[in-house]
């Protein structure tokens, strides 16, 4: 989630000072992620010192407010047209640990998968019963709800299709006893182990 950006979005609508930026990005996220106002804060000094928005004075009730500059409008439409690449994957959380702990002696992965995908089937059925209690809601915040509610109702799902298929996988694997015992060999500076494997691989001429 790219909080600059989003940020930056909003004022681009309009001057806007710290808390309405809060509520703004609420309305227009459902509410799903909530911003501090220290974050905000924090992001909108940033953001001046790259000279996208602009300070203003307080007016009788305190509030600053920020406009964005010329640049940052460009930076607003640089940021909307292009496509989120997602180049390098993500350090995810769940995954490492579940191959850590096929791989660990002493541990049951079958256990671990089990309470992980009880609770990502509570989550998913919790998440399903949000989205059909707002089902019928027409307004402009609704749909920006239930459409960040979706997204987490997909991947919701394919994390418990992950874990059964990871189940799944470990039970026919021929070699059950998976674990791995500490490498007597002592690892070499420079790059880890596999990195050349994963490589691209060179162009044939």
């Amino acid at each position: 989630m790219s909080v600059r950006h989003s940020l930056l979005a909003i004022l681009d609508q309009g001057a806007c000072y710290g808390y309405q930026l809060r509520h703004e990005f609420a309305r227009r996220t459902g509410s799903t992620w909530t911003l501090n106002v220290g974050q905000i804060y924090n992001t909108l000094e940033r953001l001046e010192r790259d000279g996208m928005v602009q300070r203003g004075d307080a007016d009788e009730h305190g509030h600053v407010y920020w406009r964005i500059t010329p640049d940052g409008s460009a930076e607003v439409a640089r940021w909307l047209s292009d496509p989120v690449e997602r180049i390098q994957p993500a350090r995810e959380e769940l995954a490492v640990k579940v191959a850590m702990a096929a791989t660990l002696p002493g541990v049951d992965a079958a256990d671990v998968i089990r309470a992980q995908r009880a609770s990502s089937e509570r989550r998913l059925a919790a998440l399903r019963d949000a989205a059909f209690t707002g089902h019928d809601a027409d307004s402009a915040e609704a749909l920006a709800w239930s459409l960040v509610t979706d997204s987490m109702i997909f991947a919701a799902e394919a994390e418990v299709r992950w874990l059964e298929h990871t189940e799944r996988r470990l039970a026919a694997h021929p070699h059950p006893q998976l674990a791995l015992g500490l490498a007597t060999e002592r690892p070499k500076r420079g790059r880890p182990a596999g990195a050349a494997q994963q490589r691209r691989p060179e162009p044939v001429a």
